[in-house]
């Protein structure tokens, strides 16, 4: 599902953005501050599912902004959000989808998300997101992947962390176990978490993620969505600032090693 927000407040956005992420984690969220920005993104994209646009902004207010974006997404499900309920009469002749009264909240944005207008077409298609900035969290369809073991949440996330290069077991072994004993029980323990993460993927309808070679491992970077990806991918974009927030996969002692090259603007994409 992709989601755009705007809000000329930079706060109000950061926050609206913020809350989207958590009610739809698996969403790709744009933010923006005036209208001219989010036409110029939009004429560039083919579909959009979602809009939460604020109403009172200056030069293009919501109202306007969201008659352009009808016009170019018929079907789009536009959510109006601002501090005014005496918009609500326009809003709804604007054939919105929704209207949530500030201030904003995951749950207000969860309950429209639940009652569009026009939902998202269901293509058969499941398609694996990760959430990597703060606590790592991998989730399909919005539901977050049950492991039968804590490592293979680990191993998938050292696997996102690599950006698709292959990961030898010997590695997985000194990032995983902080050791580089390949004669300890860590080799068996691995045969079963490979096994674990391969099968809980294939069971969730995601089998094409993975990339197996002979005692190596990786991720196929085109078969998910990903926070971290967005980042790298999109640099110098608006909004895409937003995403990160100087924590990534807090929970594993090895992800702090990327933060410092994350603030510095994530030059090092080789995955070393």
């Amino acid at each position: 599902m992709t989601i755009i927000a705007i809000d000329d407040e930079k706060l109000a956005l950061e926050g609206l953005v913020t809350e989207i992420a958590l009610a739809a984690p698996e969403a790709e969220v744009h933010g923006f501050r005036n209208g001219a920005e989010t036409l110029a993104f939009c004429r560039e994209r083919d579909s959009i599912d979602v809009a939460f646009c604020d109403i009172e902004m200056k030069r293009m207010n919501g109202l306007t902004l969201g008659d352009e974006l009808l016009k170019l997404y018929p079907r789009l499900n536009l959510v109006y959000t601002t501090g005014f309920s005496e918009y609500a009469v326009d809003a709804i002749g604007m054939r919105c989808s929704g209207y949530i009264l500030k201030p904003i909240n995951a749950e207000k944005i969860r309950y429209e998300l639940d009652h569009l207008r026009y939902p998202p077409e269901d293509t058969g298609s499941k398609r694996l997101y990760a959430r990597t900035f703060g606590k790592f969290e991998a989730f399909v369809d919005g539901r977050p992947l049950q492991f039968h073991y804590q490592k293979t949440k680990e191993l998938l996330a050292l696997l996102i962390d690599r950006r698709g290069v292959m990961c030898s077991n010997a590695e997985i072994i000194e990032y995983l176990w902080e050791d580089y004993d390949m004669e300890s029980s860590h080799i068996s323990y691995l045969k079963n978490i490979r096994r674990d993460l391969i099968s809980v993927l294939e069971e969730a309808g995601c089998p094409d993620c993975i990339m197996r070679g002979r005692g190596e491992l990786g991720i196929l970077k085109d078969e998910i969505d990903c926070d971290l990806y967005d980042y790298l991918n999109n640099r110098g974009m608006k909004g895409v600032e937003q995403l990160f927030h100087g924590e990534y996969m807090s929970q594993y002692t090895w992800g702090e090693y990327r933060i410092a090259s994350l603030l510095r603007g994530g030059e090092d994409q080789s995955g070393d």
